[in-house]
C-alpha cells in the first residue's frame, strides 16, 4: 500500500518560555493545536514541559503526557535530544559554550558532562518506547569540526581518529536503542561532525553501518552549504526517518559567500527564513519523499531572522498541510487499461 507522511507537526523548542501559552505542556500543546498542528516534537531537556527521567521509568507518566496532547488534538512526533546529543562529543574549544547545555554540577568537568549526556540519550530511548515512539531526533556532537577547513594542513590520521572516537562513543548508544526498537535521527548541521552526506557516511562506517543511525532531513542546512538537497533524498532516503521543514535563503554578493563573513544573522548571505519566505523548493522535496514512501512526520522547525515567531507558527501549519501529498492508490491511467493474459500479450507483439 502507498504511504502518506503525517503532519503538520511543530518543534516546540523555539517557542518555550516563561509566559503563557508557552510555559507548560498543556498550554503549549493547546496553542499548537489551535494553530492547526497535529503533532508536537518535544524538547526533552525542557523540564517545564517534560520530565525525561520520569518518562523513562513510568508508563503511567507517559500515558498522562499523551493524554494531555490528545486533549489538545495533537500527538507526539518525536522527542528531541539535540542538546544532549551535542554533549556526547565536545571539542575543548567549545567547552565553555556547551557547558550551558548541561547541569551546573558537571560544568568544567568534560568527562562527567559526557557521561551525563550519554545517560540522557539512554533515558530518551526508554522514554520513547514508553511513549510508543520509533525515533529520537538529535545532534552527533563534534571533535573534528574546528579542523573543517584544510588550512593549516590537517595532520595525517586526524579525521580517522576523530570519527573513530565518535563511533566508539555512539555505538553503545545505538545498541541500547536497538534493544528498545528506536532510531536516532541526526540533524546534519554545521558545527556537528556530521553535516552533509559525506560526513554521514564516514560516521556510518565508524559505527559499522548500524541500523539505528538515521537522518533527520533538514534542507535549510543543505541550501546554506549549496548542497543538492533533492539528490540527497535520492541517495539517503532509506536512512531518512524524520523531517524538519525549515526554509533558508542564500544570496552571495561581492563581499561574502557561504561563510558569511562573521556577520549577524540579519546580514548574512545565508539566512534561515520562515516557511515560504526562503528559497527551498518544498514542492519537489515533498514529492521526492512521497516517491520514496516516507510516512513519518513533517515537523516545522521555525527559525527566522526577520519574521515574528507567532506569525511564523501560524503560517507554518497550512504551508505544510498544503504540501503533504496524499499518495494515490491507483494509477491515473487505470481507466484506459484492460484485463489481459499472457496469450494476449504475446499476440500484441506478434510472438507465435
Amino acid at each position: 500500500m502507498p504511504k502518506t507522511m503525517k503532519g503538520p507537526g511543530i518543534f516546540l523548542a523555539q517557542f518555550v518560555g516563561d509566559a503563557a501559552p508557552f510555559d507548560t505542556l498543556p498550554n503549549i500543546v493547546r496553542w499548537a493545536g489551535d494553530h492547526g498542528y497535529k503533532g508536537v516534537q518535544i524538547p526533552s531537556n525542557e523540564g517545564k514541559l517534560f520530565d525525561l527521567k520520569k518518562a523513562a521509568e513510568s508508563s503511567a507518566y507517559c500515558d498522562e503526557v499523551k493524554g494531555i496532547c490528545a486533549d489538545a488534538g495533537v500527538e507526539i512526533t518525536e522527542l528531541s535530544t539535540h542538546l544532549q546529543g551535542q554533549l556526547v562529543a565536545v571539542h575543548p574549544a567549545y567547552d565553555a559554550q556547551f557547558d550551558a547545555f548541561a547541569p551546573a554540577a558537571v560544568h568544567n568537568k568534560p568527562a562527567e558532562r559526557q557521561a551525563w549526556a550519554v545517560d540522557q540519550m539512554l533515558l530518551a530511548a526508554k522514554a520513547s518506547r514508553n511513549l510508543g515512539l520509533d525515533t529520537v531526533v538529535s545532534f552527533s556532537g563534534s571533535l573534528a569540526f574546528p579542523y573543517l577547513y584544510p588550512w593549516p594542513q590537517r595532520p595525517k590520521g586526524l579525521l580517522e581518529e576523530a570519527f573513530g572516537e565518535l563511533g566508539r562513543r555512539w555505538k553503545p548508544i545505538f545498541d541500547a536503542y536497538e534493544d528498545h526498537g528506536v532510531d536516532v535521527a541526526f540533524e546534519l548541521h554545521p558545527g556537528e561532525d556530521i553535516f552533509d552526506g559525506a560526513t554521514f557516511e564516514m560516521f556510518l562506517d565508524a559505527v559499522g553501518g548500524h541500523k539505528r543511525c538515521t537522518i533527520n532531513y533538514d534542507p535549510s542546512h543543505f541550501l546554506l552549504q549549496q548542497l543538492d538537497y533533492l539528490a540527497f533524498i535520492d541517495i539517503y532516503h532509506e536512512r531518512i526517518t524524520a523531517f524538519h521543514v525549515k526554509d533558508a535563503e542564500f544570496n552571495p554578493d561581492g563581499r561574502q559567500g557561504v561563510y558569511s563573513g562573521y556577520q549577524p544573522w540579519l546580514n548574512r548571505a545565508g539566512r534561515f527564513r520562515s516557511l515560504g519566505d526562503g528559497q527551498v523548493d518544498f514542492t519537489s522535496i515533498f514529492s521526492k519523499l512521497a516517491q520514496y514512501d516516507y510516512d513519518s512526520w513533517a515537523v516545522l522547525e521555525w527559525e527566522c531572522c526577520l519574521k515574528d515567531a507567532e506569525q511564523g507558527a501560524a503560517e507554518g501549519a497550512p504551508f505544510i498541510d498544503g504540501h503533504i501529498i496524499r499518495v494515490t492508490e491507483k494509477a491515473f491511467d487505470d481507466f484506459a487499461g484492460g484485463n489481459t493474459d499472457r496469450a494476449a500479450l504475446r499476440k500484441m507483439m506478434g510472438i507465435h
